[in-house]
């Protein structure tokens, strides 16, 4: 599966917003056994039946979108450019070949393209931003201990 992008504009928001707060009250109705959900298509009078993760995880995509932020899906097991992956990374495309290079992100590759697994970048991201966490956590635990005011 390729990349879904969204972008979100204002009548999107919106409705998105209106959605969202509409799933959000039929999950906190539905019993926590029950494994699938109906949704009934007004135009055609069409039952689909969906699983209920499927549900939640349509809540959240509508959440983000009533942020107004942008929306990207893809498959953990997927491969991306290192310019895609740059990109999800919030660097650049030299700092990521460096990450690359060093082994502190795994790699194949494509002839003379370097290819990433979308579990791989996620993974590297989770864990810069629990250091970052763990980081923070100890200065403020410093700047406490010698009273710095905060």
């Amino acid at each position: 599966m390729d990349a879904v992008k969204n972008k979100t504009g204002k009548y999107e928001q919106r409705l998105a917003s209106k959605s969202m707060n509409q799933i959000k009250a039929t999950l906190a109705k539905t019993s926590s056994n029950k494994r699938k959900v109906q949704l009934t298509i007004q135009e055609s009078k069409e039952v689909i039946d969906i699983p209920i993760e499927a549900l939640s995880f349509l809540k959240d995509i509508l959440s983000i979108m009533a942020e107004g932020n942008d929306l990207m899906i893809i498959e953990r097991d997927s491969e991306m450019s290192t310019q895609e992956a740059a990109d999800i990374l919030n660097v650049s495309r030299p700092y990521l070949v460096k990450l690359l290079e060093t082994g502190q992100i795994p790699f194949k590759k494509a002839g003379t393209h370097r290819r990433v697994l979308v579990k791989d970048i996620i993974k590297y991201k989770s864990k810069l931003q629990s250091d970052r966490r763990k980081n923070l956590n100890l200065l403020a635990k410093q700047a406490q201990e010698l009273n710095l005011g905060y």
